[in-house]
């Protein structure tokens, strides 16, 4: 049987190790490593199994093509290249290859990719692929054409139908799910509550004024961050794995002046004495609680806010 142990992450292809044996091949963005890409490395996982072999590679790249292609449509990243690396190692995988995105690579025929990734570089005995996987130029290759290739070259194809449907199974989705704040929705389609990483800046200590100090992560522009909102979820320390339950505010302050960058802004239960800035924390957003409001006065403000740790803590409890 599997077991987890380090993922081994190659740069290029030149990092492949030339005495590579035969291996299990998965390609795929995995942006947000979601259900459907858990499914997919699942499948590859038995298809290794059957075939004997000891290890199954993911093929990914980086930055996404759209950022190298088309920057004006390329979406918010939902992973950074780092977790999901981790995330694929959770689901399954024992290397990943990342290749690094750029118009040369763009300019491959699927012929071209075969030959140089799955064949001459990873030795791949059989490749598994989502039912709707497209490669090479202009997206030329699909399933069909793999298997087709796989036959002529010696490895087996597995495209495999996302029976959670498109609509839920996508990274699409995920991404649609986090800006409208749906929170919940993100998590059932991710098998895990979404999260940002961060490290914790000074900010401008109107929550400690107010009886509600918050570790403040500030909002990325290329980083996919809920919708601005309060939400009830989990803090945690990544130096020591420390996890604590958090009501979490995303955005500008509009009770003030709303005119800084957007923040997500976590106020720890029950705790004013904790030391986190500097400290790289991921915020995890378990329910959506409500809308970002400006309120009348300061009164009203710690009013809901009190309700917000309220409702916070019954959730979470």
């Amino acid at each position: 049987m599997w077991q987890a142990s380090p993922v081994r992450v190659w740069r290029s292809i030149e990092e492949v190790p030339a005495d590579l044996g035969s291996t299990v091949v998965t390609i795929g963005n995995f942006d947000g490593v979601h259900l459907g890409h858990q499914h997919v490395v699942r499948r590859a996982r038995e298809v290794a199994a059957e075939r004997g072999l000891d290890t199954v590679v993911a093929v990914t790249f980086h930055p996404h093509p759209f950022a190298v292609l088309r920057p004006e449509h390329a979406p918010m990243t939902l992973t950074s290249i780092d977790d999901r690396v981790a995330l694929l190692g959770e689901a399954g995988i024992d290397d990943v290859l990342v290749l690094p995105f750029d118009r040369e690579i763009a300019a491959w025929s699927p012929e071209e990719f075969i030959d140089r990734v799955l064949v001459g570089a990873l030795r791949a005995a059989a490749v598994v692929v989502g039912a709707n996987f497209r490669f090479g130029n202009k997206a030329a290759g699909d399933v069909a054409l793999l298997t087709a290739a796989g036959a002529e070259r010696g490895f087996a194809v597995a495209g495999v139908a996302l029976d959670g449907g498109p609509q839920v199974w996508s990274s699409t989705y995920v991404r649609a799910c986090v800006s409208s704040g749906d929170v919940e929705g993100a998590a059932e389609a991710l098998g895990r509550p979404f999260s940002v990483h961060g490290v914790v800046v000074e900010g401008d200590k109107r929550g400690r004024a107010l009886g509600f100090p918050t570790a403040n992560v500030p909002a990325t522009e290329v980083a996919a961050v809920p919708a601005d909102g309060v939400y009830a979820g989990w803090l945690r320390r990544l130096d020591t794995g420390e996890r604590f339950p958090a009501a979490i505010s995303v955005g500008t302050n509009p009770t003030f002046d709303g005119k800084r960058e957007r923040r997500v802004e976590s106020y720890v239960l029950d705790r004013d004495d904790l030391e986190l800035y500097g400290v790289e924390v991921e915020v995890c957003f378990c329910h959506h609680l409500r809308g970002m409001e400006k309120f009348d006065g300061i009164d009203a403000l710690v009013a809901q806010m009190h309700d917000d740790v309220r409702r916070t803590r019954e959730l979470l409890d």
